[in-house]
């Protein structure tokens, strides 16, 4: 076979296969291929295997999905990608992506694939895929499937009609991930007397997420927990701070927490209607951890959009803050590779490895409030001492097939920003790997200042680009 890693790739960004749903790539024909390519993979007919089969005679794959309108076509071309390979699918309905992650080890399946746009709005979906140890493919494993998908002869990997798949649906697999959310929070702990605003983004975690905190006690306000497979991120989540800041306020509430459709996200509101982001929780966990002695490899694994007011708190606290490319699945993997067990991203995905392999917004939210009640203290005596750098974020739309910051004038407006701010700030400009933008991100001690050079150069992609900003 072709080496896997001479392979363009097409289809895959940095958190799966993603665009407008029933448009190119997503559609009902080629996520049918999609699933038949991942199926010789993962079935160990392909260059790289999933893992060993152990004498198998038939793999199987966790499928889930939020709850947007597209969900039941990519749920059904997926099933039919699969079983027509051999493969047994495991069908699990709307769940997180987190849960998806460990329904996948829990079930000893080979793989898991959800069905989701993440934070996007409804009219857009995607698909990600986990190994069999619950997490993201390895670039070099996507690759494969991606040259399978677009090799004319896929048709020789097809079993017989005595080998096609099954598929099986798990009733229970909301419940089953509740008690994993329950498992991961102190047995000896209870969240009585706490008031929990909960918004779901009328997403993935509207049924599950007011169940794990209920169960353990605590009141819960639930809102965005009505999905009529339209309104996914559409006023609610952790896209829109002011909803939950608002409902905080208004019910007097401890704490709110916010995920965005997939839940793998978390925003975090505290009782004074502060909202709070992944690096805060980042700084109270690595703290809390370090106070406990569990925190490992002397620090927080983050990517290069956490705030330099994150890494000058951890400095203070003789931790290190390492960086990554931006994408979860590249925080956990500097995690895996060189020793720990927090990391996460200042959006909001948050990785405790001891207790999940993906960005959890469920469980993260549980290890707020396990400070504040194991440290009787309310989240907003929690999260002082990280001072915050201004930083200005913008997007500039590009078309899809354009790469501004490949031309001689972009190149030269971001050397002269950084030459500016050289010792006293950052400015880090890449392309989205899930949305067609360029996304400019500069931090500085002056505000001012930084908004007019963000300003300044975004300009200059817009007119390489030939498109316009978006706020």
């Amino acid at each position: 076979m072709t080496d896997s890693k001479k392979h363009v790739r097409k289809l895959f960004g940095t958190d799966g296969v993603r665009s407008r749903a029933n448009t190119y790539p997503m559609t009902a024909e080629l996520v049918l291929r999609l699933g038949r390519a991942a199926g010789v993979v993962f079935r160990g007919q392909g260059a790289v295997p999933a893992r060993p089969q152990s004498g198998a005679s038939v793999s199987r794959v966790v499928i889930g999905k939020d709850t947007r309108l597209s969900g039941y076509l990519f749920e059904s071309a997926l099933r039919a990608g699969f079983t027509s390979m051999g493969i047994h699918c495991i069908q699990v309905g709307s769940l997180p992506t987190p849960a998806i992650a460990f329904l996948t080890r829990a079930l000893r399946a080979d793989a898991g694939v959800m069905i989701s746009a993440s934070h996007n709005p409804f009219y857009d979906n995607g698909i990600k895929f986990f190994s069999a140890n619950g997490m993201k493919l390895p670039d070099s494993v996507e690759a494969e499937i991606e040259r399978l998908l677009f090799e004319d002869d896929l048709d020789r990997y097809q079993p017989s009609a005595f080998e096609l798949g099954k598929a099986t649906l798990i009733e229970d697999a909301g419940g089953r991930y509740i008690e994993f959310c329950k498992n991961c929070f102190p047995k000896e702990l209870r969240l009585d007397g706490l008031r929990v605003v909960v918004d779901c983004a009328h997403g993935a975690s509207y049924k599950v997420a007011p169940a794990v905190f209920w169960e353990l006690g605590a009141e819960v306000i639930p809102i965005g927990t009505a999905p009529n497979g339209y309104n996914i991120n559409d006023g609610f989540g952790a896209l829109h701070p002011e909803t939950i800041q608002k409902k905080v306020l208004e019910v007097r509430a401890d704490i709110g927490v916010a995920f965005d459709g997939d839940a793998d996200r978390l925003l975090v509101c505290d009782e004074k209607g502060r909202i709070l982001n992944g690096d805060h929780v980042l700084a109270m966990s690595a703290l809390a951890m370090q106070k406990e002695g569990t925190l490992r490899g002397g620090g927080v694994v983050a990517t290069v959009m956490s705030n330099l007011g994150l890494e000058r708190f951890l400095a203070q606290h003789d931790l290190a803050l390492v960086r990554t490319q931006v994408g979860d699945r590249y925080v956990l993997d500097h995690m895996v590779q060189h020793g720990y067990n927090l990391g996460g991203e200042q959006s909001g995905h948050m990785i405790f490895l001891d207790k999940n392999t993906t960005g959890d917004g469920i469980v993260s939210a549980l290890k707020i409030l396990e400070l504040m009640v194991s440290e009787r203290k309310p989240l907003s005596a929690l999260i002082t001492g990280m001072g915050r750098v201004p930083q200005v974020l913008q997007n500039v739309v590009v078309a899809a097939n354009r790469d501004p910051l490949a031309n001689p004038t972009v190149q030269e407006a971001i050397a002269e920003v950084e030459q500016s701010l050289a010792g006293m700030g950052r400015v880090l400009v890449r392309k989205s790997g899930t949305e067609p933008l360029v996304r400019v991100m500069l931090e500085g001690d002056n505000q001012e200042r930084i908004e007019v050079m963000a300003a300044e150069l975004c300009q200059v992609i817009q007119r390489v680009a030939g498109m316009g900003k978006d706020e």
